[in-house]
């Protein structure tokens, strides 16, 4: 049961990671249909977009993604901590 709640932990840190592999291509011109790139957007846009509706852009700079990745990690702690509770 451990491994369960290891790959749990995993999986979140990946798309808090991912959000900030998003973050860093925003920076930088790149193909959008390259496979890598499409994977890390269609992964993250789902978390991504509801902070983007709740908090817009101010000055041109989007902190929408601060949000998600505080979200994942709450997230992340909340479902290990049930997780090993019910262990």
């Amino acid at each position: 049961m451990l491994l369960i709640a290891d790959l749990i932990d995993i999986a979140f840190s990946v798309l808090a990671w991912l959000i900030i592999a998003r973050c860093v291509l925003s920076f930088i011109r790149h193909n959008p249909y390259q496979p890598i790139i499409k994977f890390i957007y269609d992964v993250t846009e789902p978390v991504m977009a509801p902070f983007r509706r709740l908090l817009p852009p101010a000055g041109g700079i989007d902190f929408s993604p601060i949000l998600a990745i505080l979200a994942v990690y709450l997230v992340q702690r909340l479902v290990y901590d049930l997780f090993m509770m019910f262990l």
